[in-house]
């Protein structure tokens, strides 16, 4: 039946206009009011009442053919194929209904072995140039294509492409309580996703990430069978050096994008990328950048960025300079920047890097009683992985206002649609092959928790990437923390030596220890919830 309802789509060559530059899509949205132009060239576009991700609203159409694979739950919610027609249908009844539809046409994944051909329709021309921004345009450089070649011809697409997904974003419209009744779901908004048919569909929500993160969630699905481990990281490679590359893992907010742009080091992605047997390769053409106390002097790499052709989401501008208050969290705290990888200077293009000799996994603890820096043995990595703590941020999602204890497995729970045992065997297995060193870095606060402490200063935690980085580190006198176990550096150049230790940062060591049992004790209790071999769950705290 799908197959059938598609066919109903109309996009004829009168009302469907693709892979549009980006000076038309933006001269299309300030015409329509989807948006306006900031000081610095940037399309500024707000998404209405989401700021941020609808996970508890994302359904997955369950049918037999994928059944077995999946890990059912809180994060994949089961929609019957007969709610998931309803859905489409009236996604493309509302699309039909619309004066002229945009789309995009192109690739996710950067090396081409592994590449899934992706189609985006939507009525909002800024979707269709967020869309251009973030995936791989085709017969680009970033395609494989002749250097400096920045896409295919306006308003084109080529003979031969062929979508493996189709993305249908109708979230200007909204379902009625009898809609949502019949569909199965319980609220207005609706991300509804086919694994089987390869299709998804955005009702209700305006925010962009959606279309981002669905073609995520299908490549964490798709890249298993083809031996390709999916990561929700960020990666870059040293400029003088291409064997050493390096993964940033973490949710949003942790700093992933932040880190990866290091101007002594090129950035191949800062969001999501797969290793395979070939290295590593990031699944986009661009970025999405958290813009919340953006500086030129702290993150010169986005700032440069932001420019005509970027998009700029519920960024609050002056109505009369148009000039951003990146410190203004009056829409959201969850401001965003998308524009092309190669908008930073020095990005690898195509997008593909060796593999990696350093794996960080990136936490942002609210407790604030985690260690800024610890090196991870085997099994500590595993059972970092697996438990993927962190704290969820400000804005990242709908109806988060201040940060969270979060476990997110893998550091990417709400993207996986397989068992998270799954990633985390081809995690193992990848770091032994390639011997590549792990690490734990907290970005999230010091000297107490949320409310008291403060968040790490970004010029420490800089600091010890560059001591990873350049291997320094590696060959450090490491001590076990008595509660958490994981062995700390002695010390790290350009940080202080209390910082390295989270105990002396706080007035009272007994807080310290009080709040540092009391997290020990939510890892136990989310540990409990997976298989893991006894040598793994021995390697989490003790405390």
């Amino acid at each position: 039946m799908s197959k059938a309802l598609v066919d109903q789509l109309n996009l004829s060559a009168s009302r469907f206009r693709v892979n549009l530059s980006s000076a038309e899509l933006i001269e299309q949205a300030v015409k329509a009011g989807e948006g306006s132009l900031a000081s610095n060239g940037a399309t500024v576009c707000m998404t209405g009442d989401r700021t941020g991700r609808s996970p508890n609203d994302k359904f997955l159409e369950d049918v037999p053919a994928i059944h077995p694979k999946i890990w059912w739950g809180k994060v994949n919610q089961p929609l019957k194929p007969e709610g998931f027609d309803l859905a489409l249908k009236i996604a493309i009844d509302h699309l039909n209904s619309r004066p002229g539809l945009y789309g995009f046409e192109g690739f996710a994944g950067a090396d081409a072995k592994y590449r899934l051909g992706v189609r985006v329709v939507t009525e909002q021309a800024w979707h269709a140039l967020f869309a251009s921004t973030l995936f791989i345009k085709q017969g680009s450089q970033a395609a494989g294509g002749p250097a400096g070649n920045t896409g295919t011809l306006v308003g084109t697409t080529a003979p031969d492409f062929k979508h493996d997904w189709l993305i249908l974003n109708a979230g200007k419209r909204r379902l009625t309580a009898d809609e949502a009744k019949a569909i199965g779901v319980k609220g207005p908004v609706l991300i509804a996703q086919s694994l089987n048919r390869k299709i998804v569909v955005i009702l209700g929500t305006e925010y962009a990430g959606e279309i981002k993160k669905s073609i995520f969630y299908a490549m964490n699905y798709d890249m298993p069978e083809v031996g390709v481990f999916p990561m929700h990281c960020s990666a870059n490679v040293d400029k003088k050096d291409p064997s050493n590359v390096a993964l940033f893992f973490g949710l949003s907010g942790t700093g992933k994008t932040t880190l990866s742009a290091d101007p002594n080091r090129a950035l191949i992605g800062d969001d999501e990328h797969g290793w395979s047997d070939r290295g590593v390769f990031n699944f986009e053409g661009g970025c999405y950048a958290k813009c919340i106390k953006l500086s030129k002097e702290g993150e010169p790499q986005i700032w440069n960025a932001i420019r005509f052709g970027s998009v700029l989401e519920n960024t609050v501008i002056d109505p009369g300079t148009r000039v951003p208050d990146y410190d203004s969290a009056k829409l959201t705290e969850n401001t965003r920047v998308t524009y092309p990888v190669d908008f930073i200077d020095g990005a690898v293009i195509p997008s593909v890097g060796g593999h990696p000799k350093n794996v960080i996994f990136l936490t942002a603890d609210a407790y604030g009683v985690i260690p800024p820096v610890s090196k991870l043995t085997p099994e500590q990595a595993m059972y970092y992985f697996i438990n993927g703590y962190t704290s969820k941020l400000a804005g990242t999602e709908a109806g988060v206002t201040e940060p969270q204890p979060n476990f997110s497995p893998c550091f990417g729970g709400v993207f996986l649609p397989r068992p998270p045992v799954e990633y985390a065997k081809q995690l193992a297995e990848n770091i032994k092959k390639h011997c590549a060193n792990v690490w734990l870095l907290n970005t999230g606060w010091s000297g107490g928790p949320y409310g008291v402490g403060k968040r790490f200063s970004l010029k420490y935690t800089r600091a010890m990437v560059t001591s990873i980085l350049d291997g320094s580190l590696a060959s450090a006198a490491f001590k076990p923390d008595p509660i958490f176990g994981l062995p700390l550096p002695d010390s790290v150049p350009g940080v202080p030596n209390d910082v390295l230790h989270p105990r002396n940062t706080w007035s009272d060591g007994n807080a310290y220890d009080t709040q540092a049992k009391k997290l020990a004790k939510l890892f136990r209790e989310n540990d409990a919830k997976f298989e893991m071999p006894d040598n793994v769950r021995a390697a989490g705290p003790k405390g």
